[in-house]
């Protein structure tokens, strides 16, 4: 039949293959496949109307199939050749029936095609999940979703002769509505800005597949943005690291913040739409770009998604960065109020606890103290540590009940009238007998007899090797002995009970050992209270956590003994930890300004001092690699100056960077990050013996523990 409509390249050479082979692409292998020995026949001899129809599918970049026949015969191109994935290149030439043998029964698909052949039906099937797997990046599939549109094909004589169908796999689409729901839900446990952009940035660029995606909201009379590209090397701490913001001028011309500033929505589709201010290659390459205003009374900003080819918004994608807006603006806007309610209480707590732990020769001492409830109130627990007249070191920790400003401000007074006590007349149940007189008066003053007050108070004397402690109801101290000639132990310290402060407490005291080796900890009942256990196992836990520990380093001991119970808590936690050094250690500390040549000081700094004191110079580069990367991530994280201190024993060096921003400390999960920028978390695991963080209400601190080589 000669061809007079249409014209379908045929090859040069006859086919010799019996199949098409692995590899081939779909239209190389619809002209490469024997059809004369199918129902369909040699292509010289195609009906012009099917040659049409062939050539339109060979040519369509959109999935396409032709059913030929009774059997149903499938011939199909590059687009659904890819659709329908391991089932090619086999399912060329063979009927429907058997290529689809797994699903042909289920309802709408062996039905829908036989009924649009027989009955001459078109059918559009919309959002249809079949078992037709879209493989994920981790290897795993998942079943896709798509619409597909059945119709009859006719030859020149009007006939049916099979059915064309065009399918669109909508599977993004309809995870995107899907993770919008899992959006919300992220969102809605957000507590500050940091949360709320790290919770955005990682949603936009999964959800839209997006090359870049930023967000700025508004800071006074300027702007702060902070943007995620794709293809960014982030491991599992910098997904909890406090973003990096970029600040931007009220005028900048930046789509996200003239969108911010206006409230206008705006989308181009193909440009250079930030080439004006491109901070980087990065933004150089975006071609296409959506900017979306946060619907908010109390906060200005906006969020864009880009991409560095052309990108045309349909209606649907628009309404979907409409709805994510939507649900950024809300979060931010709690968010705000959150950290402005947050800021006060913070304010207060700092000042109840101590700016600086005595440094002593012979004792290290820690602590560390993390909010419970959801870090929007100032708590009650307190710790203190401080060289009495005589010489020995006097430890305090204690708990009023509650989480609010009373709370804080009651604690702030039971410390400050314990160090006036204890510099008079520091014997530990002399001083606890004054408490309770405090205590019980300001039950009287404020009319209430709910005023609960729980204390421990020791004294420590070095030269005697000893430490003498009393309760007013609080949780026995706990104290890891390492004996010459066996394993590190934990015991309990039996000390008299006394009830709590305010109810008339008469604490006794009970003085032990406490050698070079042994290391003292106070804590609170935040630490092995939980509420679906009993007392007893949150102690068990405790003191086997700290008999297992590798050091007794006190900030060591103080992140293992916050961990050491799993679970949640709401109440506060606070850890004081004091090592009786076997050694007297050697110290230095260095201030760190917020400027850009700040590492590299320290990296000079840290070299100069550690070869002073003749560390091993395997101990000196690996310690100056991890201070330099904590450095740069207390600059860039935090925004503040910071501390660097370094601590060298005879057993080990110890660092710690310390800084005094308050953002991505609110909570516990938020605190227990590094920053890596790619590589940081590996190379501190890599390179320490230990490391870890300490959130405290004045920032964060940053440690990592190397042994040194024995002599």
């Amino acid at each position: 039949m000669p061809g007079t409509v249409g014209r379908v390249p045929t090859p040069s050479a006859p086919a010799t293959r019996t199949a098409a082979e692995p590899g081939v692409t779909g239209s190389a292998s619809v002209l490469a496949h024997p059809w004369a020995d199918t129902p369909l026949g040699p292509p010289q001899r195609w009906d012009p109307a099917l040659r049409a129809v062939v050539e339109l599918i060979v040519a369509s970049p959109v999935p396409m199939a032709l059913l030929y026949g009774d059997d149903l015969v499938m011939l199909y191109n590059d687009g659904y050749a890819e659709l329908i994935g391991g089932r090619h290149p086999e399912a060329l030439g063979r009927p429907a029936a058997e290529v689809f043998a797994d699903i042909w029964d289920d309802p709408g698909t062996g039905e829908v095609l036989q009924r649009a052949y027989r009955n001459g039906e078109s059918f559009l099937a919309r959002e249809a999940v079949l078992p037709i797997h879209r493989h994920l990046p981790d290897g795993t599939g998942e079943p896709a979703v798509f619409t597909r549109g059945h119709s009859p094909v006719r030859d020149s004589a009007g006939r049916i002769i099979g059915v064309l169908t065009v399918a669109a796999q909508t599977t993004q689409l309809t995870q995107q509505l899907q993770s919008l729901s899992e959006f919300a839900a992220a969102l809605s446990g957000t507590l500050t800005l940091d949360d709320v952009a790290r919770v955005t940035l990682r949603y936009c660029i999964d959800s839209f597949d997006a090359d870049r995606v930023s967000l700025a909201v508004d800071e006074g009379s300027a702007w702060r943005m902070v943007r995620r590209i794709r293809g960014e090397l982030l491991d599992e701490a910098d997904e909890r690291l406090p973003p990096l913001w970029r600040r931007m001028t009220a005028e900048s011309p930046f789509p996200v913040v003239t969108t911010a500033r206006s409230g206008v929505p705006y989308f181009a589709s193909d440009g250079q739409p930030l080439r004006e201010n491109a901070a980087d290659r990065h933004d150089e390459k975006i071609r296409a770009i959506a900017a979306l205003p946060l619907r908010s009374t109390v906060i200005r900003g906006a969020l864009t998604v880009g991409y560095q080819l052309p990108h045309t918004w349909s209606a649907a994608e628009r309404a979907l960065l409409a709805a994510s807006a939507e649900l950024v603006g809300q979060a931010a806007e709690r968010a705000r109020r959150f950290e402005t309610q947050h800021g006060t209480a913070q304010l207060l707590q700092r000042s109840m606890l101590p700016d600086q732990l005595p440094d002593l020769p012979r004792l290290r001492i820690a602590a560390r103290y993390e909010p419970g409830v959801d870090g929007n109130a100032a708590g009650g627990d307190f710790y203190d540590a401080f060289v009495l007249p005589s010489g020995a070191l006097a430890v305090v920790l204690g708990d009023v009940a509650g989480h609010d400003l009373r709370a804080a401000a009651r604690m702030g007074q039971v410390r400050a009238a314990l160090r006036a006590l204890a510099l008079s007349d520091p014997r530990p149940d002399a001083v606890l007998a004054g408490l309770d007189r405090l205590v019980t008066s300001l039950g009287v003053e404020s009319g209430t007899h709910e005023l609960f007050v729980t204390v421990v108070f020791g004294v420590i004397e070095v030269d005697r090797g000893t430490v003498t402690l009393a309760s007013a109801g609080h949780p026995a101290p706990l104290i890891r002995r390492c004996p010459p000639d066996g394993p590190p132990v934990a015991e309990y310290v039996d000390v008299p009970p006394g009830a709590p402060l305010g109810l008339d407490s008469r604490p006794g005291t009970v003085t032990v050992p406490f050698t070079p080796g042994d290391t003292l900890l106070l804590y609170s009942d935040g630490v092995v209270e939980r509420r679906w256990q009993g007392l007893a196992d949150g102690l068990g836990g405790l003191g086997d956590a700290l008999s297992g520990a590798s050091s007794g380093d006190p900030r060591a001991l103080c992140a293992v003994a916050t961990a050491a119970v799993p679970g949640a808590t709401e109440d506060d936690v606070a850890v004081l930890a004091v090592e009786h050094a076997v050694k007297p250690s050697r110290s230095a500390s260095m201030e760190v300004p917020a400027e850009p040549t700040a590492p590299s000081r320290v990296r000079h700094w840290l070299t100069a001092q550690l070869t002073e004191w003749r560390v091993p110079e395997g101990v000196i580069g690996a310690a100056v690699l991890c201070t330099s990367e904590l450095t740069t991530n207390a600059l860039l994280h935090a925004g503040t100056a910071a501390r660097v201190e370094i601590d060298l024993s005879a057993e080990r060096l110890l660092v710690s960077v310390a800084d005094s921003g308050t953002r991505g400390t609110v909570t516990r999960a938020q605190t227990d990050t590094l920053s890596s920028r790619g590589r940081g978390l590996g190379l501190i695991e890599e390179l320490s013996d230990a490391w870890g963080t300490d959130p405290t209400v004045r920032g964060s601190t940053v440690w990592f523990e190397i042994l040194v080589p024995a002599g």
